[in-house]
């Protein structure tokens, strides 16, 4: 079976485009067919001392994401982390070697 050529493509940007903040990650799955990932932002209630302070965590986007794109997402983040950390914006902690008991 002959590999096919990649398509060429062309990135047309579309500023108009609205971005998103997140704050955090609630769920991360995948399914055998696409990887999901549920982006939140934290929204605090109002302080009601002596109480401790209390938040809400709303979505803000979910996206969804074949194998293949999940795997590039995966790569270009690997990526990004060694940028980081050779910019030295980033440093990793060792991991803690594990004892067989």
């Amino acid at each position: 079976m002959q590999k096919k050529p990649p398509i060429q493509t062309t990135f047309i940007d579309r500023p108009e485009l609205a971005e998103t903040f997140a704050d955090s990650i609630h769920s991360f799955s995948f399914d055998g067919q696409t990887m999901r990932v549920e982006f939140c932002t934290t929204r605090f209630d109002e302080p009601k001392p002596p109480a401790p302070p209390t938040a809400k965590q709303y979505p803000v986007s979910r996206l969804v994401l074949p194998p293949a794109t999940a795997i590039d997402l995966f790569n270009k983040l690997q990526q990004l982390m060694s940028a980081l950390e050779k910019s030295g914006a980033l440093r990793r902690e060792p991991t803690p070697a594990k004892t067989v008991q």
